[in-house]
Parts: structure tokens; sequence; C-alpha cells
């Protein structure tokens, strides 16, 4: 396909958006087999302007992880290659990472691939995108196909009333809620489990327990457990689990540290222990000790406090002799 540079250009060829007739020189298009479903999608280039977030994206405050994007960002132009996907609405459903990085850029258009979609294809399509490695976690997949119940319960009130139960009802049978649970769950790529816990969580879990699980702080099942205490006592946990993890990071970072400097090898524990015993009262009530939950059988000493313990060899007894 021939680079597109007018709008002339873009009314013949029905692959270009029509929608400004002062475009700027516009870059070739790839032109894979691009199908989702049986929807054939068409090649188009769209300004950065012309394209919208989804309703859910928004609604759910749903955002492109800095660390993807500075990953991406390291490819150069090469990140760019692959279009974004978007529905006749110019809404994106694939690809938010790289309208981010290209509004960043400044970059004035990009290549996509529109898609005539349902509301509701929108939204799995979206789901199936982001369970990728580094999509969504699972409590925003959660969030996101919860937004699909609307679709389910009406799909299963008109099966539940085609089948003659309870005709004229706006109720679902249990049987029939169920199937939407499960049908969420598949969606997002959950066990029924974690989509009725997340539901849980939504009405009981304080807010700032509900933004860690958004930044993946925490996994659904130990926030649901959370959510059980008083929303003062979630935050007490939540911010105690985060100062323990803040300590043990540090201390990985010192062992690695201490590793890449090769620092004498440390002294066994029982010359620690005969060691830290010949510490003066006034020495040894200057010294805190802490408990860590980090898996092993393991004492750490600062170097502050290794420095300051007299050498073990000055409190060994001398023998001048040894007879077998």
């Amino acid at each position: 396909m021939n680079a597109i540079g007018s709008g002339n250009a873009a009314a013949k060829n029905p692959r270009v958006s029509t929608r400004t007739s002062d475009r700027p020189f516009l870059p070739e298009i790839p032109e894979p087999e691009w199908q989702y479903g049986d929807n054939p999608g068409q090649p188009v280039i769209c300004r950065l302007s012309e394209l919208r977030h989804h309703a859910s994206y928004v609604r759910l405050r749903l955002t492109v992880p800095a660390s993807k994007l500075s990953a991406l960002a390291e490819q150069g132009e090469l990140a760019f290659r692959e279009p974004l996907a978007i529905t006749r609405d110019r809404i994106v459903i694939d690809g938010y990472a790289r309208w981010e990085l290209a509004r960043l850029k400044k970059r004035l258009v990009l290549p996509c691939v529109e898609y005539e979609l349902t509301e509701e294809e929108a939204i799995r399509w979206l789901l199936q995108k982001h369970r990728r490695s580094d999509g969504m976690n699972d409590f925003c997949r959660i969030l996101l196909a919860r937004e699909l119940e609307p679709f389910l319960k009406a799909k299963a009130l008109s099966n539940q009333r085609f089948g003659g139960r309870m005709k004229g009802s706006s109720n679902l049978t249990e049987d029939a809620a169920v199937d939407v649970r499960k049908e969420i769950a598949a969606a997002a790529g959950v066990s029924v489990g974690n989509v009725t816990k997340v539901k849980q969580l939504l009405g009981i879990g304080h807010r700032e327990l509900l933004e860690a699980l958004r930044g993946s702080e925490v996994s659904i099942h130990r926030a649901w457990k959370w959510s059980k205490e008083s929303p003062d006592r979630q935050i007490e946990t939540l911010r105690a689990y985060r100062a323990e993890r803040g300590v043990n990071k540090c201390i990985r970072d010192l062992i690695s540290r201490h590793k890449r400097k090769q620092t004498p090898t440390a002294p066994d524990l029982g010359s620690l222990a005969r060691r830290l015993s010949e510490l003066q009262p006034y020495e040894s009530n200057s010294v805190k000790v802490s408990v860590m939950r980090v898996p092993g059988r393991m004492i750490f000493v600062t170097e502050e406090l290794m420095q300051s313990l007299r050498p073990y060899q000055e409190s060994m007894p001398i023998c001048t002799a040894y007879n077998r």
C-alpha cells in the first residue's frame, strides 16, 4: 500500500479515516489479516485527538503502569508498529500504552484497526487483551468483567423466561445468578470465588485497601480477609504490611550490597552469641531487636553493631598446652 498524503487520496482509499481534510503525511499501515471472531477489521490512520477511552476504562480509573510505558519507550519507533484496536466510534480497545506514549511524544497520528463492536463485545475484547502477563491484575480485570453483568443478567432472564420458569419475573433464580458469576469469572480469567470476594470487598473494603488492590500491593484473598475487620483496623493492618514489606526490601537490598562488596564472612552463631554477651549494660541497652517475617532461620546484624563488638578472640581463654 502506498503512503497516503492528501484528503483526495484518503477519499479513494476506504482504509483511511476521512474525518479531517488537512491530514499531514501519514505512514503506511501493516496489512495482516485483522479479524475479531467473524468481525473483519478495517485498517485506518487516526489522529490522536480523535481517539477516546472506553467508558469503563475511565469509570474504573484504569491506567497504564509506568513500568510498561517505560519498557515500551525503550523500543523507539518500533513501539508504534503494531496498530491500536478501536471501534467505529474511535474508542480504544487495545493499545492504551502506545496511545499514551504517542501523546507524550506529541505524535499526531497512529495506525489503527477499526472494528464494528457492540458494547458487550468491546468489554470482552478489552478483557481478552489485558489477560496477558503485562496486562491488568486480577482485581482490575474482575472490576472490568463486572461491567458485563447487565448484559449477562439480561440474557439469563431471557433464557429463564423462554424456559417457562418464572414468566414475567425480573429476578434471577439462584442457579441463574451463579451462572452469571461463572460468566464474569470466565471473562476475567479468574475463579468464581475471587469474583465473590471482590463483590464483597467493594461493599465493605476501605478505599485505601481497594487502591492497594489496584496497585497489586496485596492479593484479593488477603484483602478480603482484612475487610472483615473494622475500617480503621483494615488501614492499620495494611500500613503495617506495607512497613514490613519495606523493611524486608531494605534487608534484601542490604544483603545484596553486602554480597557485592564481598565483606568478611559473618561469625558463626556461637561466636556471635559470646561476643554479644561481652557487651556492657550501657551498650546493650542501645541495641534494638526486631522480628522479621522472612523465610528461613537467620539473624541479621547491622554493620555498626558488628563493628562495636569486641573481637571474640580477646575473650577466649589462652591454652598453653593441649594433651590428648
